[in-house]
């Protein structure tokens, strides 16, 4: 007899399936089993050679779309973009799968968007900043969860991007969705939020990063992005915490 907790633990199944699938196409790109340019195989020919449903695949397809490496042309196919792949960089975004890796992801992050915001706001182009507000409209208006998290990335990628500064822009694309914590956990359950109220919140600090790009003011863009990742650690931390208190 079916129990009631089925449904979700195929729904965990299927999102732990289409990780992997993401990590090893991801991994076949970087390796230019599939160069840039080139179609990928067909959704049968996935499914038959990973051994996994049409639902995965369009997972998996998807989160590479988000993340940048890959564009889906209507009746014609899905094919490999022409992004830079950072080679010999052994960070697996299907790894980071706990409260404990995403709090150390968001140090790293920290490390890295907090003097690319800097950058960004003294070289950024009016066509890169322009590029940066329109991912934040689609954050403002996106419908569903997984279209928040695409436009969550594409503003931080958009500021990686305008540091005009390769390899900040390969670590980004290399970990592509897999920084945004709403990927992994259900971050405005753990923190107690209603899920309208968390999204305000992430918007606000958002708009205090792009104002002080926007103004070229590259201390006030540094300090706005460390408080807005420093905020997602520490939300992040207190859930943590408490998950544990409640095993002990």
């Amino acid at each position: 007899m079916e129990t009631p907790s089925t449904a979700p633990r195929a729904r965990r199944k299927h999102r732990s399936l289409a990780q992997e699938l993401v990590s090893e196409l991801s991994q076949q790109i970087s390796d230019g089993v599939f160069k840039r340019g080139e179609k990928l195989p067909t959704e049968s020919a996935i499914m038959a050679a990973q051994g996994v449903s049409r639902t995965v695949v369009r997972e998996a397809i998807s989160r590479l779309q988000a993340a940048g490496l890959v564009e889906t042309r209507h009746g014609i196919g899905t094919f490999v973009l022409d992004m830079p792949s950072p080679s010999g960089l052994r960070i697996d975004p299907a790894t980071i799968v706990t409260l404990r890796e995403v709090i150390a992801l968001l140090e790293l992050r920290i490390s890295l968007e907090v003097e690319s915001a800097g950058l960004a706001a003294t070289r950024r182009t009016p066509e890169q900043l322009a590029a940066m507000r329109a991912a934040l409209d689609s954050f403002l208006s996106a419908a569903h969860r997984s279209d928040a998290v695409a436009s969550d990335f594409q503003f931080h990628l958009q500021i990686a991007i305008a540091t005009d500064n390769r390899y900040f822009t390969d670590i980004m694309t290399h970990l592509g969705t897999s920084i945004i914590p709403r990927t992994r956990l259900n971050s405005a359950r753990l923190a107690h939020d209603d899920e309208k109220h968390y999204l305000s919140r992430l918007s606000r600090e958002h708009e205090e990063i792009y104002e002080a790009i926007a103004r070229q003011d590259a201390e006030a863009a540094r300090a706005a992005m460390r408080l807005h990742l420093t905020n997602s650690r520490e939300r992040l931390r207190q859930a943590h915490e408490e998950a544990e208190h409640q095993h002990d």
